[in-house]
């Protein structure tokens, strides 16, 4: 099957359905069971409910901003500020509607390749925005934990079962981590040291006969490290310091918007340990099955931040958090992708 019409079998009626579904009978759930409404009747609705939502929406609006300044630094301004708009909404929609462990990747490479960007530029742009998000976590975290601790960073006494062996939140975390920062140190090697060597290195490994069937795949993989070390070679710092500042404002923001809608109704004192538990639950999200982490995210967000919500309305805080920094891509994804179709192929 080609790469378009790959495209075409994810953007369907189906696939777009499976999240909107599954995420209707969560927040149904999560509504029925997990709301006291009650507590719901007592709220005062006042005028700073209001100001606190649209602080909370405009951390999303800053957080797409944010990536249309990155993808237009990535691609040396040959995005307009529309064309990157596309872009965005069109990567989110994929993510929005594919398995948190698969994400739009691919979509991505065939989305930039249709605004007329080249194959190589195409891969760079890809892994450089994976890298730099790799990197965001790699940074922040050590910082948190070093004004927070790690006391009441895992509320959760969750558990998973990985290679036979059960982790707890915090076994979980730290693999996560490991795993994170593992990756980027791949990448940057491979990217800015030697990527004919790490290729050599991955096609080796992927000729044992357990990982044999991958070895076509990682090839692919060595491939794309080579075009990325290609194009990004003689970037000037500016060009780092831009994509970096503006991965740190996008998941900034984005972890914000849970600050803010607590705000709305209730006092916060620490900030901090929300933005804390945001990043355990970013790994949690990350081994997701179902698309968006649909199910799985409003569950992680009752159990790792009910301290902080209203009595007997962590239910719906976890439904109002969706419907902020979720579901508005869907609907995003849905108007703009036929407008795009019809522009790239017309």
């Amino acid at each position: 099957m080609s790469k378009t019409n790959q495209v075409k079998a994810l953007f369907t009626a189906k696939k777009i359905a499976i999240p909107i579904v599954i995420g209707l009978l969560v927040a149904i759930y999560m509504l029925w069971k997990n709301t006291d409404w009650l507590e719901f009747s007592k709220i005062k609705w006042q005028w700073q409910m209001a100001f606190w939502f649209f602080v909370a929406l405009l951390m999303m609006v800053i957080r797409d901003l944010a990536y249309m300044y990155r993808i237009r630094v990535l691609t040396d301004n040959h995005l307009t500020w529309r064309n990157s708009f596309d872009v965005i909404m069109l990567w989110e929609f994929a993510s929005a509607i594919t398995p948190s462990v698969v994400g739009g990747t691919g979509v991505a490479l065939y989305i930039l390749n249709k605004e007329g960007l080249s194959t190589g530029k195409s891969t760079a742009l890809v892994m450089t925005t994976a890298l730099f998000d790799e990197l965001f976590y790699i940074v922040t975290v050590p910082f948190v934990i070093l004004f927070i601790g790690t006391q009441y960073l895992f509320p959760v006494e969750l558990q998973k079962e990985i290679f036979g062996i059960v982790f707890s939140a915090k076994g979980i975390f730290i693999i996560g981590y490991g795993f994170t920062l593992l990756l980027a140190l791949i990448i940057i090697y491979g990217v800015f040291i030697n990527p004919k060597a790490l290729k050599r290195i991955l096609t080796a490994i992927f000729k044992l006969k357990l990982l044999k069937r991958w070895q076509h795949k990682i090839e692919q993989v060595g491939n794309d490290i080579i075009l990325t070390s290609k194009e990004l070679k003689g970037k000037p710092f500016t060009f780092w310091f831009k994509t970096f500042f503006a991965t740190m404002f996008s998941w900034t923001a984005r972890f914000w918007v849970v600050n803010f809608l607590l705000l709305a109704f209730t006092p916060v004192t620490d900030h901090l340990l929300i933005y804390g538990r945001q990043l355990v639950m970013w790994v949690i999200m990350l081994i997701s099955p179902t698309p968006g982490g649909t199910g799985i995210a409003e569950f992680a967000f009752e159990g790792f931040l009910a301290d902080f919500t209203p009595l007997g309305l962590a239910g719906l805080m976890a439904v109002l958090w969706r419907l902020f920094s979720y579901y508005p891509y869907l609907f995003m994804g849905v108007i703009v992708l036929p407008k795009w179709l019809k522009k790239v192929y017309g």
